[in-house]
C-alpha cells in the first residue's frame, strides 16, 4: 500500500481578547477540511496569550476530528448502505 501525507495547518488570529484558530487538512483525495476554535480571555484572567493560542488550536483540531469522523461514518455508509452506529461517539 503507497504511503499517504496529509498535513494540518494552524493559523492563529488574536483580536480584542478573543483568539481565534483555524486548522486546516490538506491531502485528503476528498480536499479540503478546515476546522475552527476560539478561546476568549477572560476580564478578571491574567493575559497569557499562549493559553488563548493552545486552547483555539486544540479546539479547532477538535472539530477536524470530529468533520474527519463524520466524513468516514458518510462513506461507510455510502459503502455498506447501513447505518453507522457509535462511530462518532
Amino acid at each position: 500500500m503507497a504511503e499517504k501525507t496529509w498535513n494540518v495547518q494552524i493559523t492563529i488570529n488574536e483580536a480584542d481578547r478573543m483568539t481565534k484558530a483555524e486548522a486546516r487538512l490538506t491531502g485528503k483525495d476528498a480536499g479540503t477540511l478546515v476546522g475552527e476554535g476560539g478561546a476568549r480571555l477572560n476580564p478578571a484572567d491574567e493575559n497569557v496569550p499562549n493559553i488563548g493560542d493552545e486552547l483555539s488550536a486544540a479546539r479547532a483540531l477538535s472539530d477536524l476530528a470530529h468533520q474527519l469522523l463524520h466524513a468516514a461514518a458518510s462513506d461507510i455508509e455510502a459503502h455498506t448502505h447501513k447505518p453507522v452506529q457509535g462511530l462518532t461517539e
